[in-house]
C-alpha cells in the first residue's frame, strides 16, 4: 500500500446523506472478478438510468468534475452492509479520499486497510466545502498530516483515528503495524522467559 501524505486534485461534490454500500456497489455486480476493477459500477444506479445512461444529474457524470480524486459528501457515508467491495469500487474508480461528516464504521476501517483516507469534518465545514466545490474552483488539497483540508478558499481541519492516520501516512496494514513495534515484542518475551520460565514451550526429546 502506498504511503499517504498529502493529495492535490479534483474534489466532486456529493450533496446527500446515507449512502450506504449497497449504493455504492449494488449486489448484483459483486459476482465479477475483482481483478477487472469495480470501478465502472461506483454508485452505478445514481450514476445511470434504466437504459444504462449516464444521468445528467449526477455530479459524477459532470464534465468540470471528471478525473475527481477527491469525493465530498454528507453524513452517514458508507453505511449498511460490511462489503468490503464498496471500498474497492471507490478505490477503483480513482478515488484516494472521501470527505464527510460521518462514516459507517466497517466501511471506514475497509477504507484504511485499501489506502482510502476517510476524513470527518464537521456539519458546518462540510456544507461550507459543498457549496464552495458547486460555486468555484473544484481542485482541493488535502494534509494528512496537517489534518486540514484547503479548498474554495476555505482551511477546514479534519479528524481520523491516530492509528489510522500513522497506517496511512506509512503505507502499513495491520502487519506492518504490529512490525512497527518488533522491538518492544522481543524485549518483552525476552523478560517475560526469564520472569515466567515456565511458560515458555519446551521441545520434547525424541
Amino acid at each position: 500500500m502506498d504511503a499517504f501524505k498529502s493529495l492535490e486534485a479534483i474534489a466532486c461534490p456529493l450533496p446527500l446523506s446515507g449512502i450506504d454500500t449497497d449504493q455504492l456497489i449494488p449486489a448484483r455486480f459483486m459476482k465479477r472478478s475483482r481483478a477487472d476493477g469495480y470501478g465502472d459500477y461506483l454508485l452505478h444506479d445514481l450514476r445511470f438510468d434504466d437504459l444504462g445512461q449516464p444521468r445528467p444529474d449526477c455530479p459524477l457524470n459532470a464534465p468540470r468534475w471528471q478525473g475527481a480524486r477527491i469525493l465530498v459528501t454528507r453524513r452517514n457515508f458508507g453505511s449498511g452492509s460490511s462489503r468490503e467491495a464498496a471500498v474497492y469500487a471507490l478505490v477503483d474508480y480513482g478515488f484516494a479520499c472521501v470527505i464527510a461528516p460521518s462514516f459507517g464504521d466497517i466501511f471506514a476501517s475497509n477504507a484504511i486497510n485499501n489506502g482510502l483516507l476517510p476524513a470527518t469534518v464537521s456539519e458546518e465545514d462540510c456544507e461550507a466545502l459543498l457549496a464552495g466545490l458547486e460555486d468555484g474552483d473544484c481542485i482541493a488539497r488535502v494534509d494528512l498530516e496537517a489534518c486540514e483540508i484547503r479548498a474554495a478558499n476555505l482551511v477546514i481541519p479534519f479528524r481520523i483515528d491516530p492509528v489510522w492516520r500513522t497506517k496511512l501516512l506509512n503505507g502499513w496494514d495491520d502487519i506492518d503495524l504490529t512490525l512497527s513495534h518488533a522491538a518492544a515484542i522481543e524485549a518483552f518475551q525476552a523478560k517475560d522467559s526469564i520472569d515466567r520460565p515456565w511458560l515458555v514451550p519446551r521441545l520434547r526429546k525424541s
